[in-house]
């Protein structure tokens, strides 16, 4: 199998709504060779071990020339910025990390995330007083979109009668991750990279205000802050800034509308995170490992050769880590395909783990967390209008694309 045979396979319509079956494929052969130089890991603790083997690179600037062509066409698209730390191997990774770290948690800052849980109960009320006195919603352009890039913008300090553009610079990034089959590709290309052109230049114009005159949100601190590090540059702000809107919202978006779809699909479950809302903490954690916002780790690359499950791969070769696979993995957790909330150990691999761990896990996991638990308690009598629903094409952050779902009414 080709490396786009593999790519069509995981991005057909039948498995993008189920791809669970072609991942137990996968597992019979735990590291497989997908063409000449591309690599796939499927199962759990082979997964696990190259995240934290400091022979796995993130930057793709160190594939073979060969295994270049096997990233996703998403992430060949050219930036003006430098890579964010996401896409980048140590030191580089680790001082970017640290310094972005320090206005965001721990140690420097600990209840940043804690202290938001009051503004984000807010915004879910909003926005489910926004559904009015309808009988159907389509939960993702009326509730799990607009709810993490307003997160991000309050984040950020974004001004609030900016929010509506902050908005559809999202929503034009977020269709360039996820391509329309029925849309010219250059056309497509055009309309993101005028959406990023444009984004770029009001938050330097944005990072300029700050300096002069900094407030308490984490730009200001991006831009201020002295570590021990350093400071960073406009230039590394900016991609900063970029990651947190793109990363933080995307994941997000999926894993909320993951939840509710698998909530809909287990009612008894739905009934008991509306009478016990302190549920919501292991079951957003099973969520993650049941259904991870993020399947697969296409960007990662060998800076050795690295002899693992009895295969070498060589170096320079490109490695996708297929975390929605270790996910399910019967090796590590016991009946994967049953969605139980009450799981013990359940050290899933939804948020990646190594020094490449999901910055914005607390957020995520908090806003998941309230954003679920107050749907459960006030939607009356949710239904799924179509099962499955339309999925997102993207191999990498899969979702559905619309969930519509019917309500007797709304509660207060």
């Amino acid at each position: 199998m080709t490396q786009g045979t593999l790519l069509r396979q995981i991005t057909d319509h039948a498995n993008r709504a189920d791809p669970y079956p072609l991942y137990a494929e996968l597992r019979k052969t735990p590291v497989s060779q997908q063409g000449d130089s591309l690599f796939v890991v499927s199962t759990y603790w082979e997964i696990k071990s190259l995240l934290h083997d400091p022979r796995i690179s993130s930057d793709a600037r160190n594939l073979s020339p060969q295994a270049a062509g096997s990233l996703p066409e998403q992430e060949e698209e050219e930036s003006a910025l430098p890579p964010a730390f996401l896409k980048l191997d140590p030191p580089d990774h680790d001082r970017l990390r640290r310094m972005t770290m320090r206005p965001f948690g721990p140690p420097h800052t600990p209840r940043r995330v804690h202290n938001m849980r009051g503004e984000l109960g807010r915004i879910v009320s909003d926005l489910i007083d926004g559904f009015g006195d309808r009988d159907q919603i389509d939960l993702v352009d009326d509730f799990s979109y607009p709810f993490p890039v307003t997160v991000i913008c309050r984040l950020l300090g974004i001004p609030r009668e900016d929010e509506a553009r902050f908005h559809s610079w999202a929503d034009t990034i977020a269709a360039s991750l996820d391509p329309d089959p029925d849309q010219d590709p250059g056309e497509r290309r055009r309309f993101s990279q005028q959406a990023r052109t444009e984004l770029g230049m009001y938050l330097a114009g944005l990072i300029d205000e700050r300096r002069s005159a900094p407030g308490d949100d984490m730009l200001s601190a991006l831009v201020t802050d002295h570590s021990p590090d350093g400071q960073m540059t406009p230039m590394e702000v900016l991609s900063t800034a970029a990651l947190l809107l793109i990363a933080g919202h995307e994941t997000t978006v999926n894993l909320i509308t993951n939840g509710m779809l698998t909530l809909l699909r287990n009612p008894d479950v739905l009934k008991r995170l509306r009478d016990e809302p302190r549920l919501a903490v292991p079951l957003v954690e099973e969520l993650l490992r049941f259904e991870p916002p993020v399947q697969l780790l296409p960007q990662r690359t060998t800076l050795a050769d690295i002899d693992i499950a009895g295969v070498t791969i060589p170096k320079g070769a490109s490695v996708w880590l297929v975390l929605a696979s270790g996910n399910r993995d019967p090796q590590r957790f016991p009946d994967p395909d049953r969605f139980d909330p009450d799981r013990k150990d359940n050290q899933h691999l939804g948020f990646g783990s190594g020094i490449h761990n999901c910055f914005g896990a607390p957020l995520a996991r908090l806003e998941a967390q309230l954003a679920l638990t107050e749907l459960a308690r006030r939607l009356d009598n949710p239904r799924l209008v179509e099962d499955p629903p339309p999925y997102r094409q993207n191999a990498v952050l899969r979702g559905p694309r619309h969930l519509n779902i019917s309500i007797d009414s709304c509660r207060s």
